[in-house]
């Protein structure tokens, strides 16, 4: 990955790995923005941002994804209030919405118009399918063994050790039906990403300082 042209880097992981402090530790090391899929859909829920209405918004005069950001105030203060993971009912609330096919072309378009308009760090469940053909992309993928996981999740989300199993167990169960079923593999195949970090014995900055390293 080139530093100096416009990159995109999509970290995929593990819920309670620390995937996604990682990504945003990342993003701020570069420089650069940090996009969470479910903020994404967060986003088009909240503004109804359809493909038609991503559409109308690429055939304007202006830059169609000035347009977006305008529109939906990414990098203000709702992007701080909504962020996932608060507690408990929040991500209970956030993975129990299906997720349509219209939506999942409606997302694919931003994520890609974001690539398209600036370097930027995305997480997200099959980000590393989304920009597998992106000139300047590198891809990552946290794991944690299920120990590591469960403690992260307790922490956390202050619940209890079974209740951290069931929602690690049910996002992992979503998270693998939602890849297979939009990208046709496994997000478990470490062919799809070009470096794999096991957590466990690694502090987030470690695994910062790991990727900072790979990239250079």
């Amino acid at each position: 990955m080139k530093k100096n042209e416009k990159f995109v880097i999509t970290v995929n992981r593990e819920l309670g790995s620390g995937g996604r402090t990682i990504a945003r530790k990342l993003a701020e090391k570069l420089g650069v923005a940090l996009y969470d899929k479910v903020l994404i859909k967060s986003l088009e829920e909240k503004y109804n941002l359809t493909t038609e209405e991503i559409e109308k918004l690429k055939g304007s005069n202006h830059p169609w994804w000035e347009d977006f950001k305008r529109v939906a105030s990414i990098g203000g203060s709702w992007i701080l209030e909504h962020s996932p993971y608060h507690n408990p009912e929040d991500v209970k609330s956030l993975f129990d919405q299906p997720t349509t096919d219209d939506f999942y072309k409606a997302e694919t378009e931003i994520l890609q118009g974001i690539a398209e308009n600036e370097s930027c760090v995305i997480t997200g469940r099959s980000a590393f399918d989304v920009f597998r053909a992106h000139p300047n992309h590198l891809s990552i993928f946290i794991q944690a063994s299920l120990p590591y996981r469960v403690n992260r999740v307790m922490r956390k989300q202050n619940v209890s050790r079974d209740t951290a199993r069931k929602i690690i167990e049910k996002v992992d169960k979503m998270r693998e039906n939602y890849v297979r079923k939009y990208t046709g593999t496994s997000r478990y195949d470490t062919r799809n990403y070009d470096l794999v970090v096991y957590a466990d014995c690694l502090s987030e900055d470690e695994i910062v300082d790991i990727i900072m390293k790979y990239i250079k």
